[in-house]
């Protein structure tokens, strides 16, 4: 019992294990983020210089810029007290290039009392007729599509004369291709005679396209040859037939000063693969648009 009780006490000591080492602060994400976040916006810069055209650089640079004039009374160029630029000659700032006609200085030009440069005022107006007009011609080639189709409505083509009709809207206008079938030709074989139901579609597309004033312009194709031959008709074959259809056109009542031009396109451009297919030998009637 005395040796117990003489013995050294037993002491437990806990020490506390961080793992980690401790905080060290967040200052490095920051800064490691602003880094990220600069080169992205340079590698978008430098891909917006190239892969965009001047007038597209210069069109985002103004959506980034003040729309409202700091001063009433502009300069003719853009320094701090609205002066001339060193690329235009001497001159009292005015309304217009800020320089005679020898040295204009078109990116620097005043912008007068509004604010406004007019060349953009005038480009923005073009662009809204040009928009107006594509909107009227794209009505007038659904209007001239559902006549001839009978979409919604009754068709102004015999169901037998449909067959040859295909119509489709491109950049040049509304094209309406009238091409040969294997049981029932547009023209006599090698002729440029008009089978009956050519005479119907001339008769029809004069009046639908009487619904409108855009000039007109007619191409004549031929499909190709199975052999080689030492005179090829194709160029006189297709130049003829798009003159007899011309003449068809006018005769049913269109207006000959509508009429753009007539070509003859042989067998350059077939509509199917297979360049010897009958439906090779068609008509393109356009109504072309207005703004061409």
């Amino acid at each position: 019992m005395g040796a117990q009780a003489n013995a050294a006490p037993v002491i437990i000591k806990r020490k506390k294990v961080t793992i980690g080492g401790g905080h060290h602060g967040g200052a490095w994400k920051v800064a490691y983020a602003d880094f990220v976040t600069a080169m992205m916006a340079f590698f978008m810069l430098m891909w917006l210089l190239n892969a965009t055209t001047e007038k597209q650089r210069k069109g985002i640079a103004d959506y980034f810029s003040p729309t409202i004039p700091l001063s009433r009374i502009s300069g003719g160029g853009d320094g701090s007290f609205g002066g001339d630029s060193v690329f235009s000659e001497d001159r009292i700032a005015q309304n217009g290039t800020g320089a005679s006609s020898l040295k204009p200085s078109t990116e620097r030009q005043a912008v007068g009392q509004t604010g406004t440069d007019m060349s953009q005022v005038a480009e923005a107006a073009g662009a809204g007729d040009r928009a107006a007009e594509a909107a009227r011609f794209a009505e007038a080639a659904r209007r001239i599509e559902e006549a001839l189709m009978g979409i919604g409505g009754e068709s102004m083509v015999s169901a037998q004369a449909a067959r040859h009709i295909v119509t489709r809207v491109t950049d040049e206008g509304l094209i309406v291709d009238l091409f040969d079938l294997e049981d029932e030709p547009l023209f006599e074989a090698g002729s440029d005679t008009p089978a009956p139901v050519a005479l119907e579609l001339a008769g029809v597309l004069s009046r639908v396209f009487a619904l409108v004033g855009n000039g007109i312009a007619v191409n004549g194709h031929i499909r190709a040859q199975p052999e080689v031959l030492r005179v090829n008709p194709a160029w006189d074959l297709s130049a003829s037939r798009a003159m007899r259809m011309r003449s068809l056109l006018e005769a049913a009542g269109l207006a000959p000063d509508r009429m753009a031009r007539v070509t003859g396109l042989a067998d350059r451009k077939p509509m199917l693969r297979n360049p010897m297919a009958v439906q090779n030998n068609r008509l393109e009637v356009i109504l072309l648009r207005s703004d061409l």
